[in-house]
């Protein structure tokens, strides 16, 4: 079974979203991990936007990246360039992947503004993440 790491700075609403979709689309193909180069806790409104579309990541935790490391990953999926820039290294074969999703907890505004930045997120990594597992996995 393929082992899959997304990366994040904080893994509170990027990575937790990834991680989810992943579960969701990779079934028994993979198992999914995230964490962070920090740990933040799992946003709020990251497990409100995607309980929207029908995943629940309300029993997720936040993890460090260095809990990890005597895993040995078969793909790293970095969604921020603060996490690909901060990533420890790991003595792996994993495949490196890298896409820089906007961060919706940065987003200004209105709570329907805010809202519709964690939508936005929400189903741009929902599109990567189901063309990763249909590519890879």
């Amino acid at each position: 079974m393929k082992k899959v790491l997304v990366l994040c700075t904080g893994n509170s609403c990027r990575s937790q979203i990834a991680e989810g979709y992943l579960k969701h689309f990779a079934g028994d193909k993979a198992t999914i991990y995230s964490a962070g180069v920090e740990t933040h806790g799992v946003n709020p409104k990251a497990i409100e936007t995607m309980k929207a579309d029908g995943i629940d990541i309300s029993q997720h935790t936040s993890n460090n990246i260095l809990e990890y490391q005597g895993v040995n990953f078969d793909f790293v999926i970095t969604v921020c360039d603060n996490a690909k820039e901060r990533c420890p290294f790991f003595p792996s074969n994993a495949v490196k992947l890298h896409y820089n999703f906007p961060d919706p907890a940065k987003a200004i505004g209105s709570e329907d503004e805010i809202k519709q930045s964690f939508a936005s997120t929400r189903d741009m990594i929902k599109e990567y993440c189901e063309n990763f597992v249909k590519t890879n996995l």
